[in-house]
């Protein structure tokens, strides 16, 4: 304090007191906007869900391939390959990749699409080889022992020319030669469909539900919560597991099975947020001046839990899709040949130590898209806090 010269406390004149800076006053949600831009996490998540709704929605269009449509002869096509070259006597070069899983050979070109599969001549049962002719070049294929080789015919063993990327089917193919690319965006479609109905029942039911049940209190809020208690349980998984028998598979059961029950926790939350709030002045003088129960519901008490709510929307819409998934991976879920990340992850595992890559992309889906809401779900916690608003 002592350093401090003597003018440094005389008042300012009109003229120097404008140019004193001060912070611009932010409204609620801009400054929530502002927490939540500033949150590195929660921006990834939106721009992952993002692309993923538009991956879901646009991605099939530019393939020219459906998700059912089948090749049996490119099975089991990995995304990546180590290529071979060989150079018949005229100097025609022919480029290919092994499957060490099936034995095949499949024609490739430079830049890695995949031209078809290469017939060799009859196999030797006995000796575990088959031979292919290229031209004048003759080389075998030899399985006796693991992994396969590829044998020239002075008995040399062929080396790998390189790896490359596989063009034509970018994730690779399942073990019906289906474009797993492709099965893997109609499989989002069906997760974010249920994430869609899941918010939107959130939504119809959970909040008015619970938010009707808060406001009038007594007797009814009695009656009601019961419902809801007697509901939950029975375990979620459990529930929706004896819909779906009753229902059978498919993707409507499964959105009505979602839907029948995955209110609850809202209507708990809204109910919660309710009976803190309808003691407020403004909720007394709102009903002093002849507002209805609906009115005050959905001018006063709802918007001023808002908050709370997008939060739980966010946190929910994980657990929805996770749901859907398992209802597909155990059987129960979309028939075929309609693809889903659960049908997906179950046809995956039985091939899963053969062809790791068609679990991988599934499994990988299903987690990002989990932690993306969920990191989403933190990010508009944090932001919608008023406690922390500066």
């Amino acid at each position: 304090m002592s350093d401090i010269a003597p003018e440094m406390w005389e008042k300012l004149s009109p003229g120097d007191a404008s140019v004193v800076a001060s912070a611009p006053s932010l409204t609620y949600w801009q400054d929530a906007r502002r927490r939540l831009w500033a949150s590195k996490p929660a921006i990834v998540s939106i721009g992952f869900i993002v692309l993923l709704i538009l991956a879901a929605i646009f991605g099939p269009l530019f393939s020219p391939y459906s998700y059912a449509d089948q090749n049996l002869r490119l099975s089991n096509i990995p995304p990546a390959f180590e290529t071979y070259s060989v150079v018949d006597g005229q100097g025609a070069t022919t480029r290919f990749f092994l499957n060490a899983s099936n034995f095949n050979l499949y024609e490739v070109d430079a830049e890695g699409h995949v031209l078809g599969l290469l017939r060799g001549e009859r196999k030797d049962m006995l000796r575990k080889a088959q031979p292919f002719i290229f031209g004048d070049t003759t080389i075998t294929l030899d399985y006796s022992k693991l992994p396969a080789k590829l044998v020239a015919a002075d008995g040399t063993t062929i080396s790998p020319s390189g790896w490359s990327w596989n063009r034509t089917y970018l994730f690779g193919t399942d073990q019906l030669g289906r474009d797993v690319l492709v099965r893997q965006l109609y499989g989002a479609r069906i997760s974010l469909t249920v994430a869609f109905v899941a918010t939107l029942v959130n939504f119809v039911i959970g909040i008015f539900y619970g938010g009707i049940a808060g406001y009038v209190g007594g007797k009814t809020d009695a009656i009601m919560m019961r419902i809801v208690e007697i509901i939950a349980t029975i375990p979620l998984t459990l529930y929706v597991v004896l819909l779906m028998v009753v229902f059978d598979s498919g993707l409507y059961s499964i959105i009505i099975a979602i839907g029948s029950v995955f209110w609850v926790d809202m209507a708990r939350i809204v109910r919660g947020q309710i009976l803190s709030l309808k003691s407020q002045d403004y909720v007394a003088a709102a009903r002093t001046m002849g507002a209805g129960t609906s009115r005050i519901l959905t001018r006063h008490l709802l918007p001023n839990s808002i908050g709370p709510i997008i939060v739980t929307l966010t946190m929910l819409i994980p657990s929805a899709i996770f749901i859907e998934s398992f209802m597909s991976f155990i059987g129960l879920g979309v028939t075929p040949p309609l693809a889903s990340w659960g049908t997906l992850t179950s046809e995956a595992v039985e091939t899963m130590r053969a062809y790791p890559h068609q679990l991988f992309f599934p499994a990988a889906a299903i987690s990002l898209t989990m932690f993306a809401f969920n990191f989403l779900g933190d990010g508009l916690r944090d932001a919608l806090d008023p406690r922390f608003r500066k």
